[in-house]
Order: structure tokens, then sequence, then C-alpha cells
């Protein structure tokens, strides 16, 4: 990549941060295994004197599916169990309202979010101690009933079980984003390797790659220089405010499905291996096969040409090259990692407020080197027509456990459509799909039809959310 290559990313990387009012961005690229970028931009925390640097360490969220995925292949090479081995033969006490299904899930059902669960509102209680005095923490939607803190697996297990909710379909039908299904895995790894989670990764993943700087437990980077803080968005007086909301969520339960703390060099260190098939600096982290199986679209997701492998998501065809990445959100934290294994490309971008466009900050460089313009999306939805009545069947209002909410409404000939604060018109692109716009880019959503019948759920966001017949219309 040419000179002329940074100079555009850092001026396309300081317009998103300008249009958006995000703090600070850390982007670190690698060509064959070499390190070509890694620049950060911006201040640590708004109103306070620090820059940030490419060894700032920031959250990543659910950047971390992948690390958890590499321990359970990990564990099966070494022989310690199978990806298909059924989940219960690890956790006895995991149940649901599906008896037979519970018992038919495999850990491959947890590693590529089929097992069937709709969205829960597990996180709710397993982030409840850490959340208890933070002003900035996500409320728990009225419709969600009060539950004590889950603090462990067991906890878990015995809130599923205790729900009464009607599963998506069998083992493997549907994908739909599932983060308990991450944190019960990390319960598998504890139970078969004998160490906790975090002593597994730190000692399998984190000290072969050299990660020195990687942790997941935030509350020791607390006060120290080279940590981002996490910001929110709150509107002040019709006034859009970034505001500095330090206390971190994640606790041990939710590591598996999100609580890695790392910077965007250590990063590349990472994602190596899914350009070598398992090596990084000279360490063999998995097999060229247990790689391969990772990488695998074993089932589609996540809107059109979207696949997901193990704890990664795969795009087979993006203008040519085949794409290996993951992105991660949480309060604070907006995180993506990319890697183009045909052309030796891997890519990190991290910031610290959610819901901003790191996927697309770490593949601007990817298109500037493949002669496209640099805010070149995934995907381009195209548009398509939907006759009136078709709209009709996907009039009606869909949530799910997670707080998510989604209300349909023909109005004029259009649908209307309220989600994430906002009040949008969807543009129909075929495939019973349609795409919003929000503050933070499109949003992919498509309606699922029964037979003849309307909608019972609607896929976005990577999750499906089924139709709730009692909630009022827009």
């Amino acid at each position: 990549m040419v000179a002329e290559t940074w100079t555009a990313v850092r001026d396309y990387t300081r317009e998103t941060m300008a249009q958006r009012a995000i703090p600070a961005v850390a982007l670190a690229v690698a060509d064959a295994g070499r390190e070509v970028f890694a620049e950060s931009f911006g201040v640590r925390e708004v109103g306070a004197v620090g820059e940030i640097t490419p060894d700032t360490i920031f959250g990543v969220a659910s950047v971390t599916k992948g690390i958890t995925a590499l321990a359970i292949m990990q564990l099966a090479e070494a022989g310690r169990l199978s990806v298909d081995d059924p989940v219960v033969r690890y956790l006895p006490a995991y149940r649901t309202p599906d008896a037979a299904g519970a018992r038919a899930t495999t850990l491959h059902h947890f590693l590529t979010h089929t097992a069937g669960l709709p969205p829960l509102a597990s996180r709710f209680f397993a982030l409840a101690r850490a959340t208890a005095d933070d002003p900035f923490a996500a409320l728990r939607p009225a419709w969600i009933a009060d539950h004590p803190p889950l603090d462990n697996a067991d906890d878990l297990l015995a809130y599923i079980a205790e729900l009464d909710f009607v599963p998506l379909g069998a083992p493997g039908d549907y994908f739909s984003y599932c983060n308990e299904g991450f944190a019960l895995l990390g319960a598998i790894i504890e139970r078969v390797s004998g160490r906790s989670y975090t002593d597994y990764v730190q000692a399998n993943i984190l000290d072969l790659l050299g990660m020195t700087r990687s942790t997941f437990d935030r509350r020791p980077l607390t006060g120290r220089a080279d940590v981002a803080a996490l910001h929110i968005v709150r509107e002040v007086a019709g006034e859009r405010i970034v505001l500095a909301a330090p206390q971190p969520s994640y606790v041990p339960l939710w590591y598996p499905a999100g609580g890695l703390n790392t910077t965007a060099r250590e990063l590349l260190r990472y994602l190596e291996i899914y350009r070598t098939g398992g090596l990084s600096g000279g360490a063999r982290l998995l097999s060229a096969a247990g790689i391969a199986r990772m990488v695998m679209p074993h089932t589609a997701g996540g809107g059109p040409g979207a696949s997901y492998g193990y704890g990664l998501a795969v795009r087979q065809d993006y203008r040519g090259v085949k794409l290996i990445q993951h992105g991660g959100g949480s309060k604070g934290i907006a995180a993506h990692v990319l890697v183009a294994p045909e052309r030796g490309y891997t890519a990190a971008a991290l910031t610290n407020l959610a819901e901003m466009p790191a996927d697309r900050l770490a593949l601007a460089p990817l298109n500037q080197s493949l002669g496209l313009p640099l805010d070149t999306p995934f995907v381009g939805y195209g548009t398509a027509t939907y006759a009136p009545e078709r709209l009709a069947r996907y009039a009606g209002s869909y949530r799910g456990g997670e707080g998510t909410l989604l209300v349909a409404a023909v109005q004029d000939g259009q649908l209307v459509v309220r989600f994430g604060g906002q009040e949008l018109v969807a543009r129909p692109v075929g495939d019973d799909g349609v795409v919003l716009t929000l503050p933070s880019g499109e949003s992919y959503a498509r309606f699922l039809l029964a037979e003849r019948g309307v909608a019972w759920g609607v896929a976005v966001g990577g999750r499906i959310l089924p139709r709730h017949e009692e909630m009022a219309g827009v």
C-alpha cells in the first residue's frame, strides 16, 4: 500500500469521527503479517488531557467470541471434547421449554448462534451487580420481569430453565445472535480444562500471542493513562452530547461473550492466525484444519451475503475477496476486526463510543487497495417494490428480551418502522427485506413469514425478534 493510501485513510477516519463525534479511534493494519499502519486519533476521554496511541487499551466486546471459539477448538484438537457433542454432556442442567431440542443442542449450535434461543433478558441480570450504581447502564424494559442477579453459569442455566418462551425452531434451523450460548461455552471450557476461562485463555492464547496488554478484568485499568474511557451519547436540550461513562459492565460470567480489553496492535497478532492457518509470531494456536472449520460459512445470517462460522462472521465474496470478521458493541465500545486472507490483509478498528461504524473504518484501507472508494459498504442492498397487501403482513410489534423493540405499520402505502428510538420509513430491498437508515448507518431487517400468514418474526441486528401481538402500533 502506497503513502497516498494512508493519507486518504487518515482523512476518512477524521471525517467519520467529526461527523459522529467519536472521541477516539485506534486503527492498525498489517500486510502479509507486517504492520503497515498503526495510528490513533482523538482523546482518551472527552474534556480531559491525553491523546490515545495504537497501544491504548479499548474494550472490544463481541470480538471476544472468536477467542472463545478458538479455545473450544483447541480443546477439540486435544481430544477433550467435540463440537458435535451435546451441550448436556458438559452442562446437564441445560434445559429449555423444548426438552428434546435442548438435548439435541450441540456445541456447534452455540458456536454458530443456531441453538434456537430467542433473545433473552439474561444480560440484565448477569451484569446486574456491575451496573447497580451506573447511571448510564441500559435500563431493563418494563415487559421483562425482574430477577435476582446471575453470578455464575449455574445461575444462568437455572434462569434459562425457568423461562417460558417459544424456541425459534429446532437447533440448526435459524441464526439468531446469542450471548448466552457463548457464556455457556465459557463454562464448558472451565469444566473441561479444569481452569477458569480467563486462566485458560491467558495461558493458551494471549501468552502465546504475546498479547501482554490484554486483559478481561477492567478494574485494574481504572485510572491508567493508557486506557480509553468509555463514552455514551445523551440528548441535552435537544443537543447531542458525548459524555464519559467510565464504569465497566462486564463480569466473569459474560467474559466469554464479550469481555476482552486489548489494543489495535495486539489484535493484529491474534488475527494473523486466520490468515496463516493457525500460526502467529512463530506460535501455532490451532491446526490449519481447525482454522478452516472456524472460518467455514456454517450458517447464513446477518443479512444478504453474510454467513457465520465459529465465533466469526464470514463474507464469501466481497468484490471477489473472502472476508473473515467480527464486530463488537457495548456501552462505550464499537470495535471491528477484519481479515482478507487472499490479500494478506488484517485490520483492527477500535472506538470508545457505541454504535459507531468501526466496521467501515477497518474496511476502508482494503477498499483503497481494491481500487474502490473508501466508503464502499460491505453490501449494496438495491431497491424493490412490495404490494400493500404484502406490507400488511409485516405490520406488528416484535421484541426481544435484550430490550430491542421494532414496531411496523403501513401508512400511506409505506412501511413505517419504530426502531432504535427512531421512526423511519423502511426501504424495501427484496426477499421480504427492508433497509432502515439509522444515525449509525444502514440496518437490514428481514421479515420471516408464516406460510400464507403474517410475519412471525423479524431478523434485525443479527437477532430474530418474535412477534408480540399485544403491543401497540406506531
